[in-house]
């Protein structure tokens, strides 16, 4: 049984990323779902669909490369750990990688990227961070 079913899809994302392969399948939740409407919207990955096999739900998400091969995503990191939970507030959450990369924020308002949570003037839990 998986505890921790962000940190399980994240393995997915990467595994399949330095694999090469084509795509992969995350088991569902609303929070993975978030997280991946993200990845997209952001354009580390290509896209995704949610799609359902014996009355389980699951995440299809396509996955992004270059001309040469190489994966859209050079680093994908898990940071609140059901551990050890990590709140940052807005100040914290502005910037990453100057620019070029992304902190996913699980805030009141939903699960946001770094840059739209700082314009909301809100901070929360550091789900993990992408660039």
């Amino acid at each position: 049984m998986i505890n921790d079913i962000i940190s399980d899809s994240l393995t997915r994302i990467r595994n399949a990323g330095m694999r090469r392969l084509e795509n992969t399948k995350l088991l569902h939740s609303k929070v993975v779902e978030a997280l991946v409407k993200i990845f997209q919207d952001k354009g580390y990955i290509e896209s995704f669909d949610v799609m359902e096999e014996n009355k389980k739900k699951f995440i299809n998400v396509v996955l992004k490369y270059d001309e040469r091969g190489l994966s859209a995503i050079s680093e994908l990191k898990r940071i609140s750990k059901p551990g050890r939970r990590v709140y940052k507030g807005k100040d914290e959450i502005k910037s990453f990688k100057n620019g070029y990369g992304t902190i996913v924020v699980s805030t009141s308002k939903g699960v946001l990227p770094n840059d739209e949570a700082y314009k909301m003037g809100v901070g929360g839990e550091i789900l993990c961070t992408i660039w």
